[in-house]
């Protein structure tokens, strides 16, 4: 292992997970990590069923799917994250996931790992550590609304068994604008399409927009 473990991916790694998770990480994911940009190694699919497996006569572990199944507990508890590109219902061999919590936080987000609680009414996202979850998942739009907001506690409300840290609420919150931005349309609001996530369009410059045409469309009446 290139570095050692940081105090939150010790804590990650202490909650309740299974232990095929706790090696798909440790020696699957994390070993050979960039800790620079927190880049895995790209995901080789038959190596990591053959490490899940070990010496165990039954192959548990057969496909790639299995190993994304996995993946998904562990973003559930902030180890992975999931890049804006990459979707674990299809297959990411040969793709690199990002392991956020292998970087030592920078001191501003260190307390956010040490306090664990269930979701509240009154939950908010931590303004600066969404900027820098978003960066790293490569969502262009970065806006959010009580709508937002709200949508994601009444999810949360109604799984009060759910507990985990601030960091681990605002990556959540973060993965969920993810989806919201990769799924079509933002309601009456004007969008377009920037790779393959919808944008919204300012207002201001939609309405320059639509003046130009209509002068266009005056002037070539008057031509004619």
């Amino acid at each position: 292992m290139t570095d050692a473990l940081t105090q939150a991916e010790i804590a990650a790694l202490q909650s309740p997970l299974s232990n095929e998770c706790r090696v798909l990480y440790l020696l699957g994911l994390r070993v050979g990590a960039n800790s620079a940009t927190t880049s895995s190694s790209p995901i080789d699919y038959k190596q990591l069923l053959s490490l899940l497996n070990g010496d165990n006569k039954e192959t548990s572990f057969q496909r790639g799917r299995q190993i994304n199944s996995l993946l998904k507990q562990l973003e559930q508890v902030g180890l992975v994250a999931i890049p804006v590109n990459l979707d674990l219902e299809h297959t990411i061999n040969g793709q690199t996931l990002l392991l956020p919590l292998m970087s030592a936080p920078a001191s501003d987000f260190e307390q956010l790992h040490q306090r664990h609680s269930a979701m509240s009414a009154s939950w908010q996202p931590n303004k600066a550590l969404f900027e820098e979850m978003a960066s790293l998942l490569g969502i262009i739009d970065k806006t959010y609304d009580d709508n937002d907001i709200g949508e994601f506690i009444a999810y949360w409300l109604g799984r009060p068994s759910s507990v985990f840290s601030e960091f681990q609420w605002t990556q959540k919150f973060a993965n969920n604008i993810k989806r919201k931005r990769l799924a079509a349309g933002f309601g009456s609001t004007p969008t377009k399409m920037v790779g393959t996530q919808q944008v919204k369009v300012a207002a201001g410059i939609e309405a320059d927009d639509n003046a130009r045409k209509l002068v266009e469309k005056y002037a070539s009446s008057k031509k004619s």
